[in-house]
């Protein structure tokens, strides 16, 4: 039987007009401490986004999806923010922002595979 870690997640959410609060689910991401694990999934459904709101910047969100996921590489290509720990980078990637991208709060479960983890959520919070 596989060990299961705890894994800590939060949804990222498209916010194209902050004032009204309204979002779509385009990703996860995923933290698990003792695998040292942190990727995110991110699925940009254009039909859906244009849907729920004509104007937006589609190359601009996946440009911000893009640097979420440099920061979570880590490494020089992520910023300065990518310089930091794993840890400190999904901190600052789940941190309160009000902007086009924004993050659901942080929930926590448990996996012996934190990559399948993040498949599974993906697929349930943005498909």
């Amino acid at each position: 039987m596989q060990e299961s870690h705890l894994f800590e997640y939060a949804a990222i959410r498209a916010v194209p007009r902050v004032d009204r609060e309204e979002f779509v689910n385009v990703g996860v991401i995923l933290y698990c401490a003792k695998k040292r694990f942190l990727q995110t999934m991110y699925t940009v459904n254009e039909e859906r986004l244009r849907a729920f709101c004509p104007d937006l910047d589609i190359p601009e969100l996946r440009e911000h999806l893009q640097a979420v996921e440099a920061v979570c590489h880590g490494g020089a290509a992520g910023g300065p923010i990518g310089l930091l720990d794993i840890a400190g980078r999904f901190r600052w990637l789940t941190a309160t922002r009000s902007t086009i991208l924004q993050s659901s709060k942080v929930h926590t479960g448990f996996a012996a595979d934190p990559s399948a983890a993040l498949q599974r959520l993906h697929a349930l919070l943005v498909l």
